[in-house]
């Protein structure tokens, strides 16, 4: 099934430039600083091979089954009736994934902003905006998204240029003090979300190009690599192990530089760089989830279910947990890791597997 819509592969780079790099950068060094100390930024490198693997097992699979999402092929590699539970179960984990990140989202704009704000009104407020996002189609959204993708990166470089003034680079030794483990496990942290290059299930059949879909995505791996090497250690070489304690480590460097320096007030150019991250994460986010909706029960408009997937993602991220705080904490740190592993790169693992068995069997029976 191809799609009128698409996207060129320029377009591709920036959309996964903006679903993973502002959540990485802001979220998960305090977690890869807590495990693995002052060797942080090692972890990096394990974590970008995860996402090369990602990107290669998508690739292929989309090569062979050209115009197909990830829900559609599925049920071809494993069977009607198994490819329809994999596809109820991927479409459980998006909609988990879906009030996660509102209620990031929530936690973030309450914490830095307004602070007294109800957390319905913050959620309600940008998911009608993704909803009308996901209603335009997915070129509206590449389109919007190329340009906000550049300011973010052009909010972002002075930023980091800002925080070398403060360094202190002794605070990155010993190097490997306690020996390669703990950065192998610190490395499960941006494994995880660097292996969010599943998306590709969804949008490579969307590209105009597909010979260049390994390019687009590997350019997108290698910008959000080098972006989260010179946000974490900088963040070691100012905070050194007071980082493990701070939430968003990456705004409270900010809030330390606008105090010390000529500019004040900075943390609302990381507010800036949240939303438009945000917003460009939770219309693909919606736009993945009615896509598989349609997908699997064979219907024509992933458009119909718009408005029931806002009105739902609304309600579920200001109800996915009790305490806002240390409920999130817990889940992103012990729960959200194993869970994206499995689905995002282990399963898409096992179907190219069993792709390549039943294809090899094919042509030995001939």
């Amino acid at each position: 099934m191809k799609s009128a819509e698409k996207i060129s592969a320029t377009q591709l780079s920036f959309l996964l430039f903006s679903f993973i790099a502002p959540t990485v950068i802001l979220i998960i060094p305090s977690l890869m600083i807590k495990i693995s100390k002052q060797d942080a930024w090692i972890t990096i490198f394990p974590a970008v091979l995860i996402g090369f693997i990602n990107i290669w097992v998508m690739t292929i699979l989309s090569n062979r089954y050209p115009g197909q999402t990830i829900i559609q092929y599925s049920s071809q590699i494993v069977g009607k009736w198994l490819g329809k539970g994999l596809g109820l179960y991927i479409i459980y984990y998006w909609i988990n994934f879906d009030f996660i990140i509102l209620n990031q989202h929530i936690q973030f704009i309450n914490t830095v902003l307004l602070h007294k704000s109800p957390p319905i009104v913050v959620s309600l407020s940008l998911a009608l905006l993704c909803g009308i996002a996901v209603y335009m189609g997915i070129e509206s959204i590449a389109r919007s998204n190329e340009f906000l993708a550049l300011v973010m990166f052009v909010l972002l470089i002075p930023l980091l240029m800002l925080m070398l003034a403060e360094y202190d680079p002794e605070r990155l030794r010993p190097v490997l003090s306690n020996g390669m483990f703990p950065v192998l496990q610190g490395a499960i942290f941006p494994a995880a979300y660097l292996s969010q290059f599943f998306i590709l299930g969804w949008l490579l059949p969307y590209l105009n190009q597909p010979k260049k879909a390994f390019k687009a995505s590997f350019i997108g791996l290698c910008t959000i690599s080098g972006l989260l090497a010179i946000t974490v250690l900088p963040l070691i070489m100012i905070f050194g192990p007071l980082t493990e304690k701070l939430t968003f480590p990456l705004l409270s460097v900010i809030q330390y530089i606008g105090f010390q320096g000529s500019f004040e007030r900075l943390e609302a150019l990381a507010v800036a760089i949240w939303v438009m991250g945000c917003f460009v994460k939770i219309s693909l986010t919606f736009f993945i989830i009615c896509l598989s909706f349609c997908h699997l029960f064979n219907l024509k408009n992933y458009r119909d279910f718009v408005i029931p997937i806002t009105i739902l993602s609304v309600l579920g991220s200001v109800s996915v947990f009790v305490n806002y705080s240390t409920d999130l904490s817990h889940y992103l740190k012990y729960t959200y890791p194993s869970h994206a592993l499995f689905t995002q790169i282990i399963l898409p693992i096992f179907l190219l597997i069993i792709d390549t068995v039943k294809r090899s069997w094919k042509k030995s029976a001939l």
